[in-house]
């Protein structure tokens, strides 16, 4: 998992956003964003594009992590409680994968944990190998 962990630490965007990679095992991730200033909307709330980019590496790392590139095809994501800031965290499960299609389900959490989203994707998973560093 530490080649994957190494992998992610590439990903320009989440770095750029805030998004850390907490934890990473086969079919699972965990990642947390400490929400900022910037990361908030006009009515001062956590902006919903930060929550779904959150909950996104989270299905990005749990789809990748069994060693082979795997493609986001869909995502669908629903905001259940607004965030008002502080630190939010995604854990990504596998709930099915093929050979071909793999489906993930990221719970958004706040400090409280309290549930802020639910986000479902699938991926198509391709047999290219992870690109190691």
């Amino acid at each position: 998992m530490n080649n994957i962990k190494k992998f992610f630490e590439n990903d320009r965007f989440a770095r750029y956003v805030g998004i850390e990679l907490v934890d990473v095992s086969k079919g699972k991730a965990t990642v947390r964003l400490k929400t900022r200033d910037d990361h908030l909307n006009g009515v001062d709330l956590v902006h919903g594009g930060a929550i779904f980019a959150l909950a996104d590496f989270a299905f990005a790392v749990a789809s990748n992590s069994h060693g082979t590139v795997a493609l986001g095809v869909n995502a669908n994501i629903t905001y259940l409680k607004a965030a008002r800031g502080g630190v939010l965290t995604a854990e990504a499960i596998e709930v099915a994968r093929n050979p071909k299609l793999a489906t993930y389900q990221i719970n958004i959490t706040d400090e409280k944990n309290d549930l802020i989203a639910a986000f479902q994707g699938t991926v198509y998973r391709k047999k290219d190998k992870i690109a190691r560093n």
